[in-house]
Parts: structure tokens; C-alpha cells; sequence
């Protein structure tokens, strides 16, 4: 699926968290996905499209997930295997390194920081999309992390809530092959309007 125009006042960018955990050399779920991130060339094009972006006139949304704190979800009844892990992992620590954005992708003026999502969609029980909504958005181009998690959640919830939605299959990482290749070639199509490389996202964006 090829890019589409995208009308700055009416385009957004959501960034899924930017946590050095994530995205740094000494992050806790960084030796995970390091693999693929490094072979699709991921630092370089979260870079790259941030910029194309901000050239472009299009507002960037953070779209953080929960920093964990002492207590969460020791009272829950349905906390899933994916939250206790990353609970038992102390992953995105409120106060910690980890938890505090890659310094390449921390909010600038004019950016909008979402609620913390508990879960893999940046949309559940956050303000995302009243904040969309505000800013008259129809259009999400959805990076970050990880692929097959909050990524693809973030993105068929947005479809689902009537949003064009763009995946950019460099600009994010997951912990295999076969999971990037079930995020962009089989669950992905079912939902996202346009798949494409960060290049051609740029090319798209940079065109009059």
C-alpha cells in the first residue's frame, strides 16, 4: 500500500513510546528488539520521519505507555501476561532512566503528550482521541514500539474509531522476523490504509 496526501492540519503524528528503554543502549527491553531495530535501520528513521514531519507543519503526539510505579497491578484481577511482565521487569520505572524519553525524541513546544496507556493501544482509557478530535486530525502516521504489540493496536483502534491510519514498517521493531512480518504482511492489511518505508513517508510528505 502506497502513501497517501497528507494535509498538515489534518495529519498527525503518533509517536508510541519514546522511552529509553526501548530506544537506548543500556534500555531493558532494547536487547530484544536490537536485532531487527538495527536492521531495518530504526534510530535513523524515527529521526528522519520526525523531522520530515515537523517540516511539514504536522503535529506530533506522544503516545507514552504507563510508567510503572511500586503497586501496580498487584490488585488486579485481569492484568494480562504482557503487563505483568513488564511490571515484574520494572519496565519505563517512573523516576528511572529507562522511563525518561531517548533525548532524540522528547516533546518539543507545540508537541501534545497523551495519557499513559495501561495496555497496547494508546487509545484505551487515554485522551488520544478527544485530543485528535480537537485538533480537527483525520489522518495518523503511527512509529515507534513495538510492532506487533502497541503499534498494531494503537493503529486498528484508530482505524476502528474512523481515522485514516499510515504504518511505517522501519520505523518500528519487535523481537523477531516472524512478528514484523505479522505486523505489516498479515494484521496490518486488514486495517491500516497505507503501509510504506520511511522514504517513501518523506517522499510523500516533502511533495507540494
Amino acid at each position: 500500500m502506497t502513501p497517501d496526501h497528507y494535509a498538515p492540519e489534518r495529519t498527525a503524528l503518533l509517536f508510541v513510546d519514546p522511552y529509553n528503554d526501548f530506544l537506548s543502549e543500556g534500555g531493558k527491553v532494547w536487547p530484544r528488539i536490537r536485532g531487527v531495530a538495527e536492521q531495518v535501520g530504526l534510530l535513523d528513521n524515527l529521526r528522519a520521519i520526525v523531522a520530515a514531519v515537523r517540516a511539514a507543519g504536522i503535529r506530533v503526539f506522544i503516545v507514552p505507555h504507563r510508567r510503572w510505579e511500586p503497586g501496580d497491578l498487584e490488585s488486579w484481577q485481569r492484568a494480562t501476561p504482557y503487563q505483568r511482565m513488564a511490571a515484574r521487569a520494572q519496565t519505563f520505572a517512573k523516576g528511572s532512566w529507562g522511563g525518561e524519553w531517548h533525548p532524540d525524541f522528547a516533546p518539543k513546544t507545540g508537541d501534545i503528550v497523551v495519557k499513559e496507556h495501561w495496555g497496547s493501544s494508546g487509545f484505551a482509557n487515554t485522551d488520544l482521541d478527544a485530543l485528535l478530535k480537537q485538533h480537527d486530525i483525520a489522518r495518523v502516521i503511527v512509529i515507534g514500539l513495538i510492532a506487533n504489540t502497541c503499534i498494531e493496536c494503537t493503529g486498528r483502534f484508530a482505524s476502528e474509531l474512523g481515522y485514516h491510519v499510515t504504518l511505517v514498517k522501519d520505523a518500528t521493531a519487535a523481537a523477531s522476523d516472524e512478528a514484523m512480518r505479522a505486523a505489516h504482511e498479515i494484521n496490518g492489511p486488514t486495517f491500516a490504509h497505507a503501509i510504506v518505508t520511511t522514504q517513501e513517508l518523506v517522499t510523500a510528505l516533502s511533495a507540494p
